[in-house]
């Protein structure tokens, strides 16, 4: 790990911050969860449970194990190749801009679903910044070959990542999987291509 520091560090961080979670209860979640704006729930902003570092201390927490070691997974499979590629300071701009995108993305379709009778609920995980990678990954290596679990067949990168972006989104259109922040993914997919047609100096 000592050529991928950002990797590491955010291996541990995700780690220590689900510990405190665990020790912590409901009170790591009202304060760093990302909750909605609430503008459209009949209050104020001053009224919501929303502030505005939760934007990125969101991608610490996680719903579960599960939840927390696929992200780890994610993290250190696209996310150590891409420190190599890129080097740590542009490797971790990179990460945190695609949890911020994807954060404001989530906060946008929230605020439109409040609007429409929808419920609040808060948000957690590196997920948004993994599906940045994920992209960059794909758009990068597009020939490498990744093995799925179910089915196990293997399955070239830059399909893996489409094939994954359209399914996010046919799950968010559709309103499966409720309580997953699949426009939160999308977020960060959709940040990470910006960025890397945008900036020529990071592939």
């Amino acid at each position: 790990m000592k050529d991928t520091p950002v990797v590491f560090s955010l291996l541990i961080l995700c780690v220590l911050a689900f510990l405190g979670e665990l020790a912590a209860g409901n009170t790591s979640i009202d304060w760093l969860a990302l909750w909605p704006l609430g503008l459209f729930d009949g209050g104020s902003l001053g009224d919501s449970r929303f502030h505005p570092w939760q934007i990125v201390t969101y991608a610490l927490l996680h719903g579960g194990a599960l939840h927390l070691v696929l992200n780890l997974y994610a993290l250190w499979l696209f996310g150590a190749p891409l420190e190599r590629r890129w080097g740590s300071q542009r490797f971790a701009f990179f990460f945190f801009a695609c949890v911020i995108g994807a954060a404001l993305v989530h906060l946008t379709v929230a605020e439109f679903d409040l609007a429409h009778g929808g419920t609040a609920y808060p948000v957690v995980g590196a997920s948004g910044g993994a599906f940045g990678l994920l992209l960059a990954f794909g758009m990068l290596y597009p020939d490498a070959e990744l093995m799925l679990l179910f089915p196990p067949i293997r399955v070239r990168a830059l399909w893996f990542a489409i094939g994954y972006g359209v399914v996010e989104l046919v799950a968010g259109v559709a309103g499966t999987a409720p309580g997953m922040a699949h426009f939160a993914h999308l977020g960060g997919m959709l940040t990470g291509y910006l960025l890397l047609r945008g900036a020529e100096w990071l592939p």
